[in-house]
């Protein structure tokens, strides 16, 4: 019998707990599983774990954010408080400048401190400080409570409570492994670039202006040599990253391809005229709309005779109406090769550091448009990586833009 009053099903191999053999009033055994399977009301479906998978990929890239932004708020709170308060507290100097009015939590922080101490969580002796262990609400509030310290490096306190207010509820949401919708992803992360801005660690990468620097790119941007996005098309590459933010401040822009339509009809001939009138170098280099090459192309795509050849001459017709405006027809060259194609890419300010190359490999059955599109930062990498000789493919294509442009010819 149970301590319940139920008798237990006897303990002989032979019995599985069939319910004319249970007797009544009895509780039946759990019925043998198959190994590694817990079930189908345990299971989880494909739909499951996709959106498993994207709770996680969305809190990571938050917590990326957030880190840097608790990181670099706490540097900035002990370069301003401590010289004050730890001549006099020493290493108190924390507690002193939380004040009775933070009280409760920095001695929170203290308890939770000796705990890791106790128990080995302090792998690294500079996080063996109570400012370590501050959370961004308290760290916050030392910040208000001492905003004379503070208002000498900063515009606008109010902008700094804003930004850290929109970051709350995704620090919430983090914390307790909620799900966290993209709306919310994509405000924290202007929030964060903004603090980040604020508070003097905004990123010196030259191209920022143009592509704007990921918290991802900046942690592990090596592990991807200079690829910076990746998009399944171009459709979704124009979404994310403008014609008009590709190409708009260029002061060089090479580009090679079949039509080059992501430049001529994603990007207006005035807007293109006020580019080259302003000092921008162009050099664009179309396939031969004559060519054996293009025919070819063609019938891949299972176009009509002679319909990508004229979409090709349309192109460089109105490319040429462009550069017959200009006062300086020789800095907006237009040529054409004849060799199979096999990529086309927008390589914009190229000579230079803060360079961003758009490149396109082309398929056998796919149009520009459905074919997947790599975005390269040129220049040094922002994490340095043990072989500082790895080269990128901002290079690679650069110097395949100029082989192919020295085989080419010009268009009157």
């Amino acid at each position: 019998m149970g301590s319940g009053g139920l008798e237990l099903p006897p303990g002989d191999e032979g019995h599985v707990g069939t319910p004319e053999h249970d007797p009544p009033g009895g509780v039946s055994r759990a019925r043998p599983r198959a190994r590694g399977s817990l079930g189908p009301e345990l299971d989880w479906d494909a739909d499951a774990w996709r959106e498993v998978r994207t709770r996680a990929q969305r809190a990571g890239r938050a917590y990326i954010w957030l880190n840097l932004v608790e990181q670099r708020l706490r540097a900035v709170v002990a370069a301003v408080l401590r010289p004050i308060y730890e001549p006099v507290h020493a290493d108190d100097w924390v507690v002193a400048a939380a004040g009775p009015a933070g009280q409760e939590w920095v001695q929170r922080a203290v308890a939770v401190r000796e705990v890791s101490r106790r128990k080995g969580y302090l792998l690294d002796p500079a996080d063996d400080n109570v400012l370590s262990f501050l959370t961004l609400p308290q760290l916050r509030e030392l910040v208000v409570q001492h905003w004379p310290c503070f208002e000498p490096y900063f515009d606008e306190r109010r902008d700094l409570e804003l930004a850290l207010d929109e970051l709350e509820v995704t620090r919430n949401v983090v914390s307790r492994n909620r799900a966290l919708s993209e709306a919310v992803l994509n405000q924290a992360e202007r929030a964060s670039a903004r603090l980040l801005e604020m508070l003097g660690a905004g990123g010196d990468v030259p191209s920022a202006r143009r592509l704007p620097v990921d918290a991802v790119e900046d942690l592990v941007g090596d592990r991807y040599a200079d690829v910076v996005a990746v998009h399944a098309d171009r459709v979704r590459l124009l979404r994310r990253f403008p014609a008009e933010d590709i190409f708009g401040s260029a002061r060089r822009l090479d580009a090679i391809g079949i039509g080059l339509n992501l430049l001529v009809q994603n990007f207006s001939g005035r807007r293109l005229i006020r580019l080259a009138e302003s000092g921008c170098r162009v050099r664009l280099l179309f396939l031969n709309p004559a060519s054996s090459s293009v025919k070819r192309r063609e019938r891949e795509l299972g176009m009509k005779r002679g319909e990508l050849s004229r979409s090709v001459e349309m192109n460089i017709l109105h490319m040429r109406r462009v550069r017959s405006r200009l006062r300086d027809p020789g800095a907006f060259e237009i040529q054409v090769y004849d060799e199979t194609p096999r990529f086309t890419a927008y390589l914009v300010d190229g000579d230079g550091a803060d360079g961003i190359a758009v490149v396109q490999s082309y398929l056998r059955g796919a149009r520009g448009m459905e074919s997947p599109v790599l975005v390269l930062r040129n220049g040094s990498k922002l994490v340095k990586s043990d072989d500082v000789g790895e080269a990128g493919l901002f290079p690679t294509y650069r110097e395949e833009f100029e082989l192919s442009w020295a085989d080419s010819r010009p268009v009157s």
